[in-house]
């Protein structure tokens, strides 16, 4: 089953071209990633944005530790 997340699909998406920094915050297991990675991402695709243009690094997996540094 997939939860859509509208709301926070759309503030994404409207606050993307103002050139800061997105946080996504909220507890664990509530769909951060899923947001980020899978509805943003197909978001980007659908607008025409490359997908050689598009990087994704999850920042808890231990074989991205040295994007930290």
């Amino acid at each position: 089953m997939i939860i859509k997340r509208d709301y926070y699909l759309q503030q994404l998406i409207s606050s993307k071209s103002n050139n800061l920094i997105k946080i996504v915050t909220g507890i664990r297991r509530s769909g951060k990633s899923f947001l980020l990675f899978n509805l943003f991402h197909n978001h980007l695709i659908e607008t025409g944005i490359r997908e050689d243009h598009i990087i994704e690094i999850a920042l808890d997996n231990r074989l991205n530790k040295n994007a930290l540094h």
